[in-house]
């Protein structure tokens, strides 16, 4: 291949190993921010006054700001709103600007954001730069995935994928400790500050390396456009190489046009590539089925310690729904990925896991909530979660290797903005009113055993709906 060996006649600082030991950094970073901003120590408090005139101050940006729920919890979900925007954005301008550089461009944006939100000094202020640090993460979470997929050995790529999805449940958990410690220590200011100084290094190590290119898009500095690409068979995964393709013709149009002509282009190719996202029947059926999967969780990870809370009267429900998540997550995930390798990374066989892991995992769920005693609850749902968790790699897989290799940070793209808009943002807030529709059943039920049991049903349908 010729990117290739432009590659290695001047090979870049970034050996495949240190590009995954890197990005996970970032994406711990990442989530760490994600767990820091929802801690007590961060998130803080309003001020309280008891009836006897008693009253204790507001803490961290809660009583600093005096947010009513409503603004406190934009704060925490503002980051969507530059992400959901940015994502596509990033995606369709990596076949015009180095995909490593645009990397390097939203780590900075992120860095610069979440300084921000330190030196910030209202809601909106905050609020702004809550949304700049999703326009920031947007390049990172479109084109890492394809990097890591490029530079993988062979015999291991779901599980470097694994490896760097794991990244999420254990750094949204250290967020809730690093920001509980600094924000109580210290001051929430200074949690916010020490992330921006942790990633400040990447973005610039971004701009002064030797950038990397991703298989599928011909180097831009290069004075001639390629006449034949690489792909990858939608079965196996396998790299064959096809002829003229669209990439080069896309590549040729944005160096041809004129400034004013650029950006109208640039949406004809961005609309271009989502056609045939959509009409690539793989890639459809695996968003729909992650969407699905994310409502599932986005209801669970808000409604799950209630339940628990409601069924078995649990004193410390929030901090064990926790646990078992942090730990479930990190051992599903890499587990999923290590054995999609070992029974050979295909699409056919990532579906076959998906298939499987997330039945059972419906299965040991649902006779979580038919115990009656807590301990056998924590060990069915423990197992249940550790399956579900299994998925997180191979659904990963398969978008990238579904779609030609020039579409695989648009189909990342897709997939995200899917999930959260359709998946985990909608879910808590409709399964509350499949709730209270079901209350209204349950207060018309004339004896106990009758009302504790529709308090199960309805329970159960909120966690495996």
């Amino acid at each position: 291949m010729a990117s290739e060996s432009s590659q290695s006649s001047n090979p870049s600082w970034f050996t495949p190993k240190r590009l995954l030991m890197i990005f996970c950094i970032i994406n711990m970073l990442n989530y760490v921010d994600r767990g820091a901003i929802a801690s007590n120590g961060v998130n803080g408090s309003l001020a309280t006054c008891t009836d006897s005139g008693i009253c204790t101050g507001g803490s961290g940006i809660q009583g600093d700001f005096n947010l009513n729920n409503f603004q406190d919890g934009v704060l925490s979900s503002a980051f969507m709103v530059g992400l959901l925007i940015a994502s596509p954005i990033f995606a369709s301008l990596a076949k015009s600007h180095n995909p490593f550089r645009l990397i390097g461009v939203g780590l900075s944006v992120w860095t610069f954001a979440i300084a921000g939100c330190g030196s910030s000094f209202d809601f909106w202020s905050i609020a702004i730069c809550r949304m700049l640090v999703g326009v920031g993460e947007a390049s990172f979470i479109s084109l890492a995935a394809p990097f890591i997929d490029d530079h993988a050995p062979a015999a291991q790529k779901t599980a470097w994928l694994a490896t760097f999805y794991m990244c999420i449940p254990a750094g949204t958990a250290l967020g809730y400790v690093y920001g509980g410690f600094v924000g109580s220590q210290f001051n929430w200011r200074v949690a916010f500050w020490v992330e921006a100084i942790l990633m400040l290094p990447f973005p610039i190590l971004g701009f002064v390396t030797k950038p990397l290119q991703l298989e599928g898009f011909a180097p831009l500095e290069s004075k001639h456009t390629p006449t034949s690409i690489e792909t990858n068979d939608s079965e196996t995964g396998e790299v064959s190489v096809i002829g003229d393709d669209m990439l080069a013709e896309d590549q040729a149009l944005l160096r041809g046009s004129k400034s004013t002509s650029k950006l109208w282009d640039q949406f004809t190719i961005f609309s271009k590539d989502v056609q045939e996202l959509l009409h690539d029947q793989v890639y459809v059926v695996n968003v729909l089925g992650y969407i699905s999967y994310n409502f599932v969780i986005g209801a669970y990870s808000y409604w799950g310690p209630k339940a628990g809370y409601n069924i078995y009267h649990m004193s410390n429900a929030d901090l064990l729904f926790g646990g078992m998540t942090i730990v479930c997550g990190i051992l599903g995930t890499l587990a999923g990925g290590l054995f999609l390798d070992r029974i050979s990374s295909t699409i056919s066989n990532s579906f076959k896991l998906l298939s499987g892991a997330t039945f059972l995992g419906a299965i040991f769920c649902f006779i979580a909530f038919l115990f009656k005693s807590l301990s056998g609850f924590i060990v069915f749902f423990s197992m249940g979660e550790l399956l579900i968790f299994v998925t997180q790699a191979p659904v990963n897989y398969v978008s990238l290797r579904c779609v030609k290799p020039s579409l695989r940070p648009l189909s990342m793209a897709i997939s995200t903005v899917s999930i959260h808009v359709f998946g985990d943002v909608p879910s808590s807030p409709l399964v509350g009113v499949l709730q209270a529709s079901g209350r209204k059943y349950f207060r018309l039920a004339e004896n106990a055993p009758v009302k504790r049991a529709l308090c199960r049903i309805i329970l159960i349908h909120e966690l495996i709906i």
